[in-house]
């Protein structure tokens, strides 16, 4: 960014003053909450983000300088609402990624699924992968596909849920040529992910606080506590390490 074109440090100023603003505005709104999903939290809520989101940037911009910030799904979050205030249909839009892992196993599982069927004599359509999930996505609930991936020889991918809001119930048949074409993400609900990328980046802060605390620690004297300790306990023992509960 040119000079010219960078904010000035009043205007800095201007957004810092605005997110304090909008912190009392929250606390306010918390504190009058009418239940779990009181829409004047919701709205504070929105607010103080993008009032903070404003403020890191003009200060990045100005002295390049970033703040600690961070608003959740703030990088991929959904658009404004537009749907109705009060919907009087919805739709239930499911994705779940699996890995084929062990495909003898999800064979097998579908063999057994065909020697249960009276009469069944071809068995074709389980000696392949494609028409082993065939068989078994048709005898099971994807609910209990789930939760049963591993029998079936499956490992989880991501997943995804989306409730959308209608104005009124389709049509029977109506959207079952394309089913997920008319999914607006302007009229989503709400939105549930479940992805391995969350785990790795709260394993990844929990290893960190880990051995940051490790570092403070020894920098704090702990290595040489432990050798006066040790050092101590040898010189009272003649030397000799006991094992612990002997004597008893």
């Amino acid at each position: 960014m040119s000079d010219a074109a960078q904010p000035t440090a009043a205007e800095v100023r201007a957004a810092a003053e605005a997110v304090k603003t909008a912190l009392d505005r929250h606390l306010a709104a918390v504190e009058r909450r009418s239940g779990e999903d009181d829409p004047a939290v919701y709205e504070a809520f929105n607010q103080l983000a993008a009032a903070a989101e404003t403020y890191d940037e003009l200060l990045y911009d100005r002295y390049d300088e970033v703040t600690p910030f961070e608003i959740p799904g703030a990088d991929d979050s959904l658009p404004p609402y537009t749907g109705p205030e009060e919907p009087s249909a919805v739709s239930v839009l499911i994705r779940r990624d699996y890995a084929v892992a062990e495909p003898q196993r999800l064979m097998a599982q579908a063999r057994r699924v065909e020697a249960a069927e009276p009469g069944s004599t071809d068995t074709d359509v389980s000696g392949t992968v494609h028409g082993a999930l065939g068989i078994l996505f048709g005898e099971y609930e994807a609910d209990e596909i789930a939760s049963r991936h591993k029998e079936f020889g499956l490992e989880e991918g991501d997943s995804t849920l989306w409730v959308t809001a209608a104005d009124e119930p389709a049509e029977p048949g109506e959207w079952l040529e394309a089913p997920f074409e008319q999914a607006d993400p302007q009229r989503i609900v709400c939105r549930f992910d479940i992805s391995a990328v969350f785990d790795d980046e709260f394993d990844d802060e929990d290893e960190g606080d880990a051995v940051a605390a490790l570092e403070d620690g020894l920098a704090g004297g702990l290595g040489t506590d432990l050798d006066t300790d040790l050092d101590t306990d040898l010189d009272g023992d003649d030397g000799k390490l006991e094992r612990p509960g002997a004597g008893r």
